[in-house]
């Protein structure tokens, strides 16, 4: 029986099976490729406080403000005081951060009051992290790396999970993984909508597993929109424009060439990024034109190409020069809420962790500050670890008993549902929001759960089921939260609403519940 069992190959999945190799033998499970994730995508950097003249206090400050009012205080002081040591351990390992004059280089993002971005390769940080985690996971005996296997469900009973259900495409077949403990760090769910950074397997599945295990769900309304997406029209996949691009001092422009962000917020360009995606979606509206321009000419052009050579190729691929100014628009990024974890990483059924982007800590709050998340990772999947040490071995295994099939002719039905489902989020989900959208989405999401009906135990019908969940979660929070705050915003409830100052709690076979926060 395994040790661990590892779902998802992003930056938590990885960094957790490098860690747990240390203790016992681990699998690593990845829906497709292991270089296809979000975390491998990142672009801005990783926030952790390394200079003299910043100090944690600072960044949890910062934390909080751009969490507006839902950020857990223990889980965001836990972040800002053992982020700095994982930061030293992971350059002890081997990991090089960009440098200048011998010191770590530090960039500033939205939100942030202090230069405390690391960088890897320029504009390349989630790329050059998860290639040297890659390396090391590859390298290490303890660890198998299973590819394009995708995991249908958990082995749960009485509570407690035993590994997980999981199809395995070449072998063309349901396998079962069992395992001490399962550690979900499959990611969010941003792809669900039309337009997205995200690669298209991020749909929030693991999400849905876990609903269906009996996890609560906490937060779901929050979706992230990043503010700066590369437009290519009639593309999903938006090429992302790093917030570290505005850091260093571009300009968002109007139809008029006026910066539209100035008269809006005192950090104008790096506000938080519920501010400047709502404010870039306004003024999309006010110009009718479905993009807003990035403007780079004021700047040092080849301190741009060194500093940003990975988003200048991409953009000189689609012809225009980053170097002077290029088409922006939002683009559905971060999944802000998720599966409910304590400060070790333990969901509410025993032996299962959540870490990464799908675990709701309490870090984010209503709006992740920049660069925060890859920080997440490092420091929450080296607790839960930690903490897993301390859980005696399983004695009585329950029996399962494989029961998925795969029905080719259902394929085409799935995809034609998920576009389905990625208009109705954007449409009725997405960056302004009100009661009639919400209520429209809300019916048209459950009319597919009944056309769908009961379960078949057929793969494509299982993916279907997931997709609408992760759809119900999202909308019935953002329906019950009747204001705006942080990555929620409806346009029939414009403010923030003191009342509203708690977390949604859905759970299966309940009705949604609040907490308040830092409510233990």
């Amino acid at each position: 029986m395994l040790k661990y069992l590892v779902i998802g190959s992003g930056l938590a999945g990885l960094y957790t099976a490098y860690k747990a190799s240390k203790i016992g033998s681990v699998m690593l499970l990845t829906k497709k490729g292991i270089r296809v994730s979000n975390s491998y995508n990142a672009q801005g950097g990783i926030a952790a406080v390394t200079d003299i003249e910043d100090d944690p206090e600072i960044h949890f400050t910062d934390t909080v403000i751009a969490g507006r009012g839902l950020c857990e205080d223990k889980a965001v002081d836990i972040l800002v005081k053992e982020g700095p040591q994982r930061i030293r351990e992971i350059i002890e390992d081997g990991m090089k951060f960009d440098t200048e004059n011998g010191k770590l280089s530090l960039g500033l993002e939205g939100g942030h009051h202090r230069k405390r971005i690391l960088h890897a390769g320029g504009d390349s940080t989630g790329r050059y992290m998860t290639e040297f985690l890659i390396s090391k996971v590859e390298a290490d005996s303890n660890i198998e790396i299973r590819e394009n296997v995708s995991v249908i469900d958990f082995l749960v009973e009485n509570g407690v999970c035993y590994g997980a259900r999981c199809w395995d495409e070449e072998r063309g077949k349901e396998e079962l993984i069992y395992a001490e403990h399962t550690f979900l760090t499959s990611g969010g769910t941003a792809a669900i909508y039309t337009r997205t950074t995200n690669p298209q397997t991020s749909v929030g599945d693991g999400i849905a597993m876990a609903y269906k295990a009996g996890c609560r769900i906490v937060d779901m309304e929050f979706i992230q929109f990043h503010p700066s997406a590369l437009f290519i029209e009639n593309s999903p996949n938006a090429f992302l424009i790093s917030e570290a691009v505005r850091g260093e001092g571009a300009h968002l422009l109007n139809k008029a060439g006026k910066r539209f962000m100035l008269p809006i917020h005192e950090l104008a360009e790096l506000a938080p990024r519920d501010i400047v995606a709502r404010s870039i979606f306004k003024q999309m509206a006010v110009d009718d034109r479905p993009f807003v321009t990035l403007s780079l000419k004021h700047l040092n052009p080849e301190k741009i190409k060194r500093r940003f050579p990975t988003i200048y190729e991409k953009c000189k691929e689609c012809g225009y020069d980053l170097t002077k100014s290029i088409p922006v628009a939002p683009a559905a990024h971060y999944t802000v809420g998720g599966v409910a974890s304590d400060e070790f990483g333990r969901s509410d059924v025993s032996r299962l962790y959540v870490c990464g982007e799908i675990a709701s800590t309490g870090i984010m709050g209503a709006n992740r500050l920049a660069s925060n998340s890859l920080l997440e990772c490092l420091v929450f999947a080296a607790r839960a670890i930690e903490k897993s040490k301390e859980v005696g071995e399983i004695s009585d295994i329950p029996h399962f008993e494989p029961k998925y099939h795969k029905d080719s002719s259902r394929q085409e039905r799935y995809l034609q549902l998920k576009s389905q489902i990625a208009h109705t989020m954007n449409n009725c989900s997405g960056i302004i929001r009100s009661e009639l959208l919400l209520s429209t989405g809300l019916n048209l999401i459950k009319k597919e759960l009944r056309d769908l009906g009961t379960e078949k135990n057929e793969y494509y019908d299982e993916l279907s089921r997931k997709l609408l969940t992760v759809a119900y979660l999202i909308m019935t929070g953002a329906r019950f939260r009747r204001e705006s705050r942080g990555g929620h915003y409806r346009e029939d409830y414009p403010t923030l609403k003191e009342e509203f100052a708690v977390h949604t709690i859905q759970q299966k076979g309940k009705e949604l519940q609040t907490k308040k926060v830092n409510e233990e």
